[in-house]
């Protein structure tokens, strides 16, 4: 196989082990085509007002101020005196999207949703608006109109502000929900005056729906302890008392308006949200008005956390819900009609569970086919008989508690046909993980090593294997055929078909290595082993515990001590080892953005300026100098973009936090610092260590305008500890005796293209691909954990922008994320270039360990359990998938990078031979 097309097999075999988990975990679980049931009983109220105070923390609303008066006294009123109260459980991720979905929608966002983004209905759904006659909404234009998209008619009317006024920097992001109340206000004054609006407000199932952006926005600006988030909360307070009377005025206080105030997420103490923390997960929650409880007194309550007493309501019944779902506690009705609501639920959940059910049963073969026993079809009819009588017989706290046995069990049925195919699809994928990793070693033994004899051409090779799998093939086809199975399903299930012929065809060379593993002592092959399967564990347990990677990092510091290499180069060995524990340091420290230090930034930016004047001067003093005055112009221009970033990051954040707002200036330099960073290395001279340097200089001038507090040093360690491991790898090839140590201050990456002789893989060379896996992943890890989502700061872009914008805001947090891995793939490229090996035998390798660790991410991917579980699940999986994808990127990059020079007096890009 050539090497093009090796590299398309494999990256179609990674894109399909990457799409996989989508359509074997996470394909959607929603059920359409069910007969809609409705109560037989009139509701209580005729229309509802919802108010979604955005990032509002329960403790924010229910804790009482220092002198003992509430943060909210209007709310706090109405769950005194007026209605039920409780905390509501949101789940991960804490997003704005999910969280209004499980509000409107009554579910937890589709899982499915996970592959196609938080954007406008990636999987269709009924809503509480789609079912109302009409709704009205005023809010944000992220969040109305996916909701009014996805509505059948044209009963849903949204009234949005403009994106740019969702802006962190503004002076007071209060404004916003000064915005909602005011033309809430408006809009029924004119109704006065248009007689069909009027008639419209005045029919039944009417919602309104108010969303309140100002918390969120002041919270991620200005933190939730700041004086900004505490006041926006208060003018919530007055608006929602406004907002009320108003509302109670216009319709003659006629006890038919039911109110809501609740959140779709918290937020934590460092301004963020995403993840699954207490503080982003508990929102409040506040319901009065028509079919609503009033207050229940108690004299006690059992709950594990301290909140009653924090929040001195430990007399009042506090009903907790989790988002989505509404206890029946909390309606204020009649007996019969909670049963009948219930048995109304039961049987619109048992209708999903029917449809499910015949859907599996139309694709599965009858002798093939096991039904859900606990809900066959004599099963159901005698719930619904069952509970049908005891309303009859006014049982109805019998018929609830039976209707909520019905329900359960149809969730477990659910479950069980949407996971039927589960087990059959995830073998077939790792029984192609495991062909396609032994395939790669096979090729790595056969083309870059010394292990095996020349193999002897037989031109006459026998095609009874070819028949076989072409015969396996056919039967896996036509069972998947008869089937009606999805496309996707053959992709899956005959995907280790060609991986596993490759593998016997390369029988030969599984006979060779046997014979040669055999020949050699039991104890070195398996201590060999051992080493290889604990590094990789390390590697897999980095993902959960950053502090793995500290005993990685102080391991490695050893790594001259032990293999004995600190004797023959005692000074490059104590610097090594220092830079190691530098960098160990980094993944015990707080996740990023938690607490803003930009003194730390200032000191990083200055830091980078005086090893810059160090390195100049080194520079001018070695053998190969530089070739005229332009190439010191790089450097000082580089160097200016350093002290212009530091000075950008400290004045924009002191102008944000006197609400002065993104000096325009700021916006500006930053824009063109990201701009030039990549395009200014290619101007400086090819030398290894000077293209190194200027690399660095570059994307650290980006780095410093993304960071805001101690990771701003991690570039300048990870830095000097790359440059280290290329002289480190010098000696270890010396020391092995592989070939003489080359003269790296001389060394061009210019002429390393020109190499036409690659030496042979070595055992070592497995510790240095795993040097380089293991460095990438602290890239990853090293100041926060990337699939946490509540780990990054909105804070860090604010130098680019403060108008909030996912995708661009994402994009420069990406950024952020994938320079240290530039510099790490700089470096490696160095290392196989001065260690006379070929890129592709030192990329299969790497491909190896991340295939390997792929299949363990691949076992641990859940789709049950809390959004936290699931989300960290699945993005360890997806990282890990991407890294080979990154590393062919970035492999190109890096040649780019290092290799080639833009000669300006010329005008012509060229590459010097």
């Amino acid at each position: 196989m050539g090497v093009p097309v090796f590299i398309l097999a494999g990256l179609l075999v990674h894109f399909v082990f990457l799409a996989s988990i989508f359509d074997i975990y996470f394909s959607s679980p929603l059920v359409h085509g069910m007969t809609p049931q409705q109560t037989p009983l009139p509701p209580p109220a005729k229309r509802l007002v919802l108010f979604v105070a955005d990032g509002l923390r329960a403790d924010s609303l229910f804790e009482l101020n220092s002198n003992n008066t509430p943060q909210a006294p209007y709310l706090r009123a109405i769950l005194e005196n007026n209605g039920s109260w409780g905390i509501s459980h949101t789940r991960v991720p804490t997003e704005s999207r999910p969280g209004h979905v499980a509000l409107i929608a009554g579910f937890y966002e589709d899982v499915s949703a996970v592959a196609k983004g938080w954007k406008e209905n990636p999987v269709e759904f009924d809503s509480v608006f789609n079912e109302s006659k009409h709704t009205w909404s005023w809010g944000s234009p992220d969040i109305l109109p996916m909701f009014a998209k996805g509505a059948t008619g044209d009963h849903v009317y949204t009234f949005c502000y403009t994106a740019e006024s969702e802006d962190f920097g503004a002076q007071d992001a209060a404004e916003l929900d000064t915005w909602v109340f005011d033309h809430v206000k408006s809009f029924f004054n004119s109704s006065r005056s248009n007689q069909t609006l009027f008639s419209a407000l005045n029919e039944e199932k009417v919602v309104l729906f108010l969303h309140l952006l100002g918390i969120d926005t002041n919270g991620h600006a200005h933190r939730p302890y700041s004086k900004e988030y505490k006041e926006n909360i208060r003018k919530v307070d007055e608006g929602v008392e406004e907002i009320v009377s108003m509302l109670e005025s216009f319709y003659g206080n006629d006890g038919k308006t039911a109110y809501i105030l609740t959140s779709d997420h918290g937020m934590t103490d460092w301004g963020s949200h995403g993840a699954g923390h207490p503080s982003e997960t508990l929102t409040p929650l506040i319901a009065w008005g028509a079919g609503v409880n009033y207050p229940q007194e108690v004299t006690s309550q059992l709950f594990e956390d301290n909140f009653l007493k924090e929040w001195k309501l430990e007399n009042l019944k506090r009903m907790d819900v989790n988002q989505g779902t509404l206890p029946l506690e909390y309606l204020n009705n009649s007996d019969h009609f909670k049963a009948e609501s219930m048995f109304t639920n039961a049987v619109q959940v048992l209708e999903q569970f029917k449809v499910k059910m015949s859907q599996k049963k139309r694709t599965t073969l009858s002798f093939l086919f096991t039904p859900f026993k606990p809900l066959s079809d004599s099963e159901q009819i005698n719930f619904l008989k069952k509970a049908r009588l005891y309303i009859q017989q006014q049982k109805y706290s019998e018929a609830v508690s039976l209707c909520k046995t019905l329900i359960n069990l149809a969730l477990e049925g659910l479950s069980y046909y949407h996971t039927y195919d589960r087990l059959f699809l995830g073998l077939s994928i790792a029984v192609s993980f495991v062909g396609w990793t032994t395939y790669v070693i096979l090729v790595i033994i056969k083309t870059h090593t010394n292990l095996i004899k020349a193999a002897q051409i037989n031109n006459k090779e026998s095609t009874g294997p070819l028949y076989s799998f072409m015969f396996a093939g056919m039967i896996i086809a036509f069972f998947l055929l008869i089937q009606a199975s999805p496309w996707t399903y053959y992709v899956y299930c005959l995907l280790p078909v060609p991986i596993w012929y490759a593998v016997v065809r390369e029988l030969h060379v599984i006979q060779d290595l046997a014979a040669n593993l055999w020949s050699l002592p039991v104890g070195h092959s398996v201590g060999f082993l051992l080493i290889c399967i604990l590094g990789i564990e390390l590697l897999v347990f980095s993902f959960f515990y950053r502090s793995t990677l500290t005993v990685g990092l102080l391991v490695f510091a050893g790594w001259p001590v032990i293999t004995q290499m600190w004797v023959q180069a005692k000074r490059t060995t104590l610097i090594w080892t220092l830079l190691c524990v530098f960098l160990a340091v980094f993944p015990l420290m707080p996740v990023v953005g938690r607490e803003p230090n930009i003194p730390l930034v200032i000191v990083a930016g200055l830091t980078t300026l005086l090893i810059s004047c160090f390195s100049l001067a080194s520079f001018s003093r070695s053998e190969n100098k530089y070739r005229g005055k332009e190439d010191l112009k790089v450097y000082f221009y580089q160097m200016f973009s350093i002290a212009l970033s530091t000075y950008v990051v400290s004045s924009t954040h002191n102008s944000l936090k006197n609400k002065q707002g993104l000096p325009v200036f700021n916006q500006i330099v930053s824009w063109m610092t990201l701009a030039s960073s990549s395009a200014l290395p290619l101007l400086s001279p090819t030398l290894l260590f000077q293209r190194l340097f200027s690399i660095l200089l570059s994307l650290m001038a980006t780095y410093l305008l993304l960071s805001t507090g101690y990771e701003a040093l991690f570039p300048l360690v990870l830095s000097g500890l790359m440059l280290v491991w290329i002289q480190m790898e010098q000696e270890a090839l010396q020391h092995y005796g592989l070939s003489l140590r080359s003269k790296l201050a001389v060394f061009n990456f210019a002429y390393a293209t020109d190499i036409t002789q690659f030496r042979q893989l070595h055992l070592d060379d497995i510790r240095r691909s795993f040097f380089f896996v293991f460095f990438i992943v602290t890239a990853f890890f090293g100041t926060g954990n990337i699939a946490s989502v509540n780990s990054f700061d909105p804070a860090s872009v604010y130098c680019f922008l403060t108008v909030f914008s996912p995708f661009m805001m994402g994009g420069l947090l990406l950024l952020k994320v994938v320079i240290p891995f530039v510099l790490v793939s700089c470096a490696f490229e160095a290392v196989q270039v001065t260690t006379q090996l070929s890129s592709k035998s030192l990329f299969l390798i790497v491909l190896v360990i991340s295939d390997i660790m792929a299949l363990h991410f691949f076992f641990l991917v859940k789709d049950y359990g809390s959004w936290l579980d699931i989300g960290t699940s699945i993005s360890h999986y997806v990282l890990v998938m991407s890294l080979t994808i990154f590393m062919m990127l970035m492999n190109g990059l890096a040649q780019l990078l290092t290799t080639k020079r833009l000669e300006l007096s010329r005008r012509t890009k060229h590459h010097s031979m």
